[in-house]
């Protein structure tokens, strides 16, 4: 997530509130258990990653629209719908980035 310019609390709390200790420790490689809830999460992250790889050629345009405001959002950024932590949020950022990109 470093990409998207999230702070390492940030990242934790889109990982279903990891602490930022043990987020730092996976970071670092030192992988813990993943249960269903931190699968579903990568998942909906790495989907998000994907759409933003397909709709945009320039990976930094495409890192870059995950911190502005967007219509789509209430003006909100996707990052800041995404850091109120709930497995909803991240499925309705990647929802709107999968129905924009013609996803299946």
């Amino acid at each position: 997530m470093g990409r998207w310019g999230v702070r390492d609390e940030d990242a934790a709390t889109l990982l279903g509130g990891l602490s930022v200790k043990t987020y730092r420790r996976w970071r670092s490689g030192d992988y813990g258990r993943v249960g269903r809830d931190l699968a579903d999460r990568m998942s909906n992250l790495l989907g998000i990653h994907k759409a933003l790889r397909i709709l945009f050629q320039d990976p930094a345009r495409g890192y870059a629209w995950v911190t502005r405001p967007n219509e789509a959002f209430g003006g909100r950024s996707p990052l800041d719908v995404m850091r109120q932590g709930g497995m909803g949020d991240l499925q309705r950022v990647r929802a709107y980035l999968d129905s924009a990109r013609g996803g299946w």
